[in-house]
């Protein structure tokens, strides 16, 4: 089934574009083929990868128009891996790519490759979803990986199986303390509720565009999406080229299924405007934990507890983010409550 309803959220007539104001669907369509003299098509410029390659890698793309600044990620083989580690349904895979590749976009703004993380906190049926980037590290998770809901208008249902709740963004900097803000969720469709956080809590003006297509297999085909944020002191001749652009163009599911790349869908946003690609970087489905830092979490346990689990023959801890499994044998359990009482004793 096609998730094609969270495509394109930044031009629904209850999202706030670029300039805080409400924006309709446009009535035009933006013609995605050339018709050559002999009848066959061709795509436009899509600003595809060597063709050679057997599959395009996932990258985010930054550029600048203007007092602008545009960030398109493509998403779908970091996401595609989340699905098979945690053996999402089709509306969870949908769910968590959308979270997933707003925390890439959201980390791209970061300074020093520093993380950002996004826990959609709502009562729906999923129990929530969380999201966290890295520089080019993506990893996330959903309380309940098997959610099914029926099709919403054809569409698959993310802002039922999210449901009424807040969003919570962290962002973490190198040498200060962690940056704690949150929001209201507008419908649980992630990528409106990535906008209005944006807007009413750092004051940032924005435009937010996520998808994920998935087939009947419920296998990734395309995922991605384009945080559009403007600068101070923005011209609103800008501003409305690029509102009119971005109703204009199609969902980025579609363009990323048609083969489109990141520098290629940036300049169909751009269209009419000048602009200037700024960077690209890679992407990847990586999680943050190690076996050392599971060790470390278990040390801050009671020495008590750490031998209650030493009863057992083999004691696993598993990543919510990555679902990764580290397991402990009796002897090393044993071995660290050993170890936590005798520095519990040191400092009496």
């Amino acid at each position: 089934m096609e998730d094609n309803k969270d495509k394109k959220q930044n031009i629904t007539p209850e999202t706030e574009d670029i300039k805080g104001k409400e924006i309709k669907q446009g009535e035009e369509d933006i013609i995605i083929e050339k018709v050559n003299a002999d009848g066959t098509t061709q795509p436009l410029e899509t600003g595809a990868p060597n063709p050679l390659e057997q599959e395009p890698k996932d990258i985010l793309t930054m550029a600048l128009v203007g007092d602008v600044r545009i960030y398109v990620a493509r998403t779908t083989n970091l996401v595609r891996e989340a699905a098979k580690r945690h053996g999402t349904s089709h509306l969870a895979t949908a769910a968590l790519g959308r979270a997933m590749t707003g925390a890439a976009l959201l980390a791209a703004t970061m300074k020093n490759k520093e993380c950002v993380s996004l826990n959609f906190k709502g009562d729906g049926p999923i129990g929530g979803v969380v999201a966290d980037a890295e520089g080019c590290n993506c990893c996330g998770y959903v309380g309940n990986p098997d959610v099914f809901l029926p099709p919403k208008n054809g569409h698959l249902d993310v802002g039922g199986a999210v449901g009424r709740g807040t969003l919570q963004v962290i962002r973490y900097s190198q040498n200060g303390k962690p940056f704690t803000g949150a929001a209201p969720l507008v419908d649980g469709e992630i990528a409106n509720d990535l906008t209005h956080y944006l807007y009413s809590s750092e004051q940032t003006p924005s435009s937010v565009a996520l998808g994920v297509r998935v087939n009947v297999d419920g296998e990734v085909v395309a995922a991605g999406g384009w945080f559009i944020q403007a600068l101070p002191g923005c011209s609103d001749e800008v501003l409305e080229a690029l509102d009119k652009n971005v109703r204009q163009t199609p969902y980025v599911s579609d363009l990323l299924d048609m083969g489109y790349m990141p520098s290629g869908i940036i300049k169909l946003l751009s269209k009419g405007l000048k602009y200037k690609l700024l960077d690209t970087i890679p992407l990847q489905f990586r999680c943050h934990c190690s076996r050392e830092k599971v060790e470390g979490m278990m040390a801050t346990l009671k020495p008590e507890d750490l031998e209650d689990l030493a009863k057992d023959p083999v004691t696993e801890i598993q990543c919510h983010f990555c679902n990764e499994k580290y397991k402990f044998t009796s002897d090393e359990m044993k071995a660290m409550a050993a170890k936590v009482r005798e520095a519990k004793n040191a400092k009496k």
